[in-house]
């Protein structure tokens, strides 16, 4: 009983430290440039302030939902959770998993540590994949600037077409079997997860909360110089590209603008609140709404940073398959969204 109290206590304290600590970033990020000198005026200081805030935001969270995901599965089994989100009927599991991606404001690398988390619990692919396009695309952060920038319609169909693209892209992932294109240690740490429920055996506190540790452990030493890596990518390409390139090549005359937009949008990487002013600003110099739209969805859900995070646990045929799917959807978002707007 002492034992367990005296875990419990080291939980609440490091729960504590690490909310303090995610709540904070922003300001400990401007703290620091503020010591270096360096002014968030011009771009390479934008630049640099957003690896700053996001490197340790995206490792916070990793650590997080690694640790919690690992206690979890000492209550539950993979097979349980599999079947929740799976359901009886085709689509059932990618629909819930969609819809859980609203209410999560993360942008795409940050929707990275969640996936994981749904593979290490035995989750399918395909509602996994549900989730990953969908929380950093239509979460209540984007669907409330959209509201207030654009009106009430503009934010409902594109909540609606994005969570069709969620939807379908994960249901097509998962008709595709591409389980074996899952990097080896992942596949082994879903073959290995075994839960108490299953074992038959009670685990007490001190044992279920050194399983999450060892899975933070494990996981997060496994995929953190690729979040590195990729947010270093994100965050030049966010403080350099210019925006009146961008809208010249976004007009509503020509047929292949949605197209180059996802092309252009597809190396940058932003949250949707980062993203939405250069949406208004393209709009403002005459770019299509559509092809703006398109051209953010892929800013958001199909990022090169992203691409390079999933590596580790993905498989390039893969990559490329999930890739392919999810661009094709949000290029028929953007001609659907210039034909009807």
């Amino acid at each position: 009983m002492v034992n367990n109290i005296k875990w419990m206590s080291g939980l609440l304290g490091a729960t504590v430290g690490w909310l303090l600590l995610y709540n904070n970033l922003e300001a400990l990020a401007d703290l620091l440039l503020q010591a270096s000198g360096i002014s968030r005026v011009n771009r390479f200081g934008e630049a640099l302030f957003f690896f700053v805030y996001e490197v340790p935001k995206v490792l916070l969270l990793l650590t997080a939902v690694v640790f919690v995901m690992g206690v979890v599965h000492t209550f539950i089994s993979a097979e349980r959770t599999r079947a929740l989100l799976s359901g009886r009927r085709v689509g059932v599991g990618n629909v819930m998993a969609a819809t859980l991606g609203i209410v999560t404001p993360f942008c795409s690398c940050s929707a990275v540590p969640l996936f994981i988390g749904f593979l290490q619990a035995g989750v399918p692919l395909g509602v996994t994949f549900s989730f990953l396009i969908s929380a950093p695309m239509i979460n209540e952060v984007a669907l409330a600037l959209l509201f207030g920038m654009f009106g009430w319609k503009v934010a409902l169909l594109y909540s609606v077409m994005g969570l069709s693209v969620a939807i379908v892209a994960g249901m097509v992932i998962g008709k595709l079997n591409m389980e074996r294109y899952l990097e080896e240690w992942v596949q082994k740490l879903q073959q290995s997860t075994v839960s108490a429920e299953v074992e038959g055996v009670t685990m007490s506190v001190p044992l279920r909360i050194e399983e999450g540790i060892r899975h933070v452990r494990d996981i997060v030493g496994k995929v953190w110089f690729y979040i590195i890596l990729g947010v270093g990518l994100g965050a030049g390409i966010h403080g350099y590209v210019p925006e009146n390139f961008m809208a010249s090549l976004m007009g509503k005359s020509v047929w292949w603008s949605v197209p180059v937009a996802v092309l252009i949008g597809v190396p940058m990487y932003s949250n949707a609140a980062g993203i939405l002013p250069v949406v208004q600003a393209l709009l403002g110099k005459g770019a299509a709404l559509g092809t703006v739209m398109a051209f953010m969805m892929s800013v958001i859900a199909l990022s090169a940073p992203e691409m390079i995070i999933l590596r580790k646990v993905l498989k390039p045929r893969l990559i490329a398959v999930f890739a392919a799917i999810v661009a094709t959807g949000i290029m028929l978002v953007g001609f659907v969204f210039n034909l009807v707007l």
